[in-house]
């Protein structure tokens, strides 16, 4: 057995690539993550917080479906901030962009003191940010 040290990468593919990526770049360096080469209109990758997201166009024989949270594939994506106060922060800039809010910050049951919101990018795929504190579930790990 081995153990990892976390996630290196999570690659989105959208059909609205110019769309999200005109979101992305707005959301990611509120988040702490900062855009790398190679950059391109159909793909971008963001890096910070010992995190990577990339943004790439969908293959033009896949393009066209709709993203569905509940069908096959990613169902949504959390990022993990380090304070309630950064999750209310988040909220208050997602709002004055015009970003989809899923839901606004509140407490959850998934863990002691879970706090989160949740929001759409333009292809409809879902993002969360939320806080736990200390190390929430991952102390069980």
């Amino acid at each position: 057995m081995i153990e990892i040290n976390g996630v290196a990468h999570v690659i989105l593919r959208a059909n609205r690539i110019r769309e999200c990526i005109a979101f992305y770049d707005r959301v990611m360096p509120f988040l702490g993550l900062k855009p790398v080469e190679p950059r391109s209109d159909e793909f971008v990758y963001y890096v910070g917080g010992r995190t990577a997201v990339g943004i790439r166009g969908a293959d033009p024989s896949e393009a066209g479906g709709p993203h569905r949270e509940t069908g096959p594939g990613i169902d949504h994506l959390c990022f993990r901030a380090r304070s309630r106060e950064d999750v209310d922060a988040a909220h208050e800039f997602l709002v004055g962009i015009g970003a989809d809010i899923v839901r606004p910050p509140e407490e959850g049951p998934w863990a002691p003191g879970y706090y989160s919101l949740s929001f759409r990018d333009p292809e409809g795929i879902r993002l969360e940010l939320n806080h736990v504190p200390g190390k929430g579930l991952l102390a069980e790990g």
